[in-house]
């Protein structure tokens, strides 16, 4: 078994898609892209919208192309595919990425690590074809899991050791994020939201001046329709959360999640169920909470709790806990607000 589903859902207040502006009148014009195995939602208005949901469109199926694993002809599949230890040209966008997903492997004590690949293939998350693997292959694999088998050549080449590859997912969608919050600012879009299947950015609140309220997802109700934790109002920014709850499988009676712990290879057992990383609006902030709001998981909360108050990045935190409490840190603290029909103890961090 396994479900997908809306980790952030922005919500629309009544009446916020037109606004008078003179004698004139601002709509919110959208689009809808599949790709990265998600639906996403793209809204905006202001400055060149037409063009800019066109190039949003555009530039999300080419990372999907360049940056998916499972593609044959993507650049990351023919990195994977090479003879080990070979020096490959992948091009200064996907080295730039990649070396940025090393960094954030070394920030975090490798929580987050795009060479899990094989690993993931082995639980079948990647195939869809869903199996508990034996602790010996398991123990093979992970002998070739870590930064540290990940070579940056030069200026725009890298290379792999053997039996090394990656999978960029945990950053992938972060990273069109970015992308697309960019080509907005370019087209002088002046209100949007940019949906990404749990990867949300917004800009200039609402056409009623108002921050948009986004909803975070009850784990304990991920089948539900609009079942949320709380509301984060936000006018301009980045939320993504990560939890067990969006893909998993079932055997023999236990569920398996597909956020893996890389030191364990096994499904990360960390005591949360859901994490959202909140940060500012500048660009490369969405790669940056796609990254942590899994390495985040994988810690669990005494070390997330840690990790935030270190300052090595800047951003919030909203933890959901196994033993029913919701967890916020006190940066987004004035602008969250627990539904308390949820059930969870709520606690502001700081």
């Amino acid at each position: 078994m396994r479900r997908f589903g809306a980790l952030l859902a922005a919500l629309l207040l009544a009446g916020s898609l037109t606004a008078c502006g003179g004698a004139a009148a601002q709509e919110m014009q959208t689009a809808q892209v599949f790709a990265m195995d998600t639906v996403m939602g793209l809204q905006a208005t202001g400055g060149e919208t037409a063009e800019a949901l066109a190039a949003a469109e555009d530039e999300i199926y080419r990372l999907d192309e360049e940056l998916s694993r499972t593609r044959e002809d993507s650049a990351v599949s023919q990195l994977n595919r090479a003879e080990a230890g070979t020096s490959v040209e992948v091009g200064a966008e996907l080295y730039d990425l990649i070396a940025r997903a090393l960094a954030f492997s070394q920030a975090t004590d490798g929580a987050f690590d795009i060479t899990l690949a094989p690993v993931s293939s082995a639980w079948g998350f990647t195939e869809d074809a869903y199996r508990v693997p034996a602790q010996e292959e398991l123990a093979g694999l992970l002998a070739h899991v870590g930064s540290e088998h990940v070579h940056l050549d030069g200026a725009s080449a890298v290379s792999l050791d053997q039996g090394t590859q990656i999978d960029l997912g945990a950053i992938a969608k972060g990273y069109a994020s970015d992308a697309v919050a960019a080509i907005y600012q370019e087209h002088g879009i002046t209100h949007g939201i940019v949906d990404l299947g749990g990867n949300t950015w917004v800009c200039g609140g609402n056409l009623k001046g108002e921050p948009w309220r986004i909803g975070v997802q009850d784990p304990a109700r991920a089948g539900e329709a609009e079942a949320y934790t709380g509301i984060l109002r936000m006018g301009d920014g980045f939320a993504v959360t990560s939890g067990g709850y969006q893909r998993y499988f079932e055997e023999n009676g236990k569920t398996y999640h597909h956020i893996i712990d890389p030191a364990t290879g096994h499904p990360a057992e960390s005591g949360l169920t859901s994490v959202t990383v909140v940060a500012d609006g500048t660009v490369g902030n969405g790669t940056m909470c796609d990254a942590l709001s899994t390495a985040l998981f994988v810690m669990g909360e005494e070390r997330a709790l840690d990790f935030w108050r270190s300052g090595v990045y800047d951003f919030d935190l909203i933890l959901v806990t196994e033993d029913g409490r919701l967890l916020v840190t006190d940066g987004i603290a004035d602008r969250f607000q627990p539904d308390e029909t949820a059930g969870y103890a709520y606690e502001v961090i700081s």
